[in-house]
């Protein structure tokens, strides 16, 4: 059997775990977001990304190869720990019940795609998955998935905030869905 690359593997085990959480979330966590309020819907998605600070391993010296541009790393790590500081700012603000708690969930959740979506350019650019990049393969191949997903249903939680939480009858009797 032919043996595939390092970058055919790291870009198959990407997609793999997006479908498999996309699975996951669809099957077990999406029903069970529904049944709550929105802001405690949000809070578990949001804690996905406050791990977000483990990028700072790029900037440790030896974990990665040192032939990766300085310039990525950095801006990886940086952007990951910003995205930490909003995600948890967010879960205070929503538990909290601050009147600014959901423009700040969308400030963080644009912010944290942005920089993933950055990121992906800069993977992409530089064919990262072809250099060393040890035990941050699991970040990139396993975590990254969950932080996509996770971007994707808080996006879908925020777009639906006006109907969050009510019933079916209760929005087949309001006045915008009256036929």
């Amino acid at each position: 059997m032919a043996r595939m690359d390092s970058p055919t593997i790291f870009w198959l085990q990407i997609l793999t775990s997006v479908f498999v959480f996309g699975i996951v979330a669809v099957v077990y966590v999406w029903p069970s977001l529904t049944k709550r309020s929105f802001n405690s819907a949000l809070t578990p998605l949001l804690w996905v990304h406050v791990f977000r600070y483990v990028g700072m391993t790029l900037l440790v010296t030896g974990m990665v190869d040192p032939k990766l541009p300085a310039e990525f790393l950095s801006n990886a790590a940086y952007g990951d720990l910003l995205e930490a500081a909003l995600a948890f700012a967010s879960i205070i603000a929503l538990r909290s019940n601050w009147r600014l708690a959901t423009p700040l969930v969308w400030v963080a959740n644009i912010w944290g795609f942005v920089d993933l979506l950055n990121g992906l350019r800069g993977v992409v650019r530089l064919n990262v998955p072809s250099f060393d990049l040890a035990t941050l393969w699991y970040v990139y191949t396993f975590y990254a998935p969950v932080v996509i997903v996770s971007h994707v249903m808080i996006f879908w939680i925020l777009f639906r905030s006006k109907s969050w939480g009510r019933s079916a009858s209760e929005l087949a009797r309001s006045p915008q869905h009256a036929t």
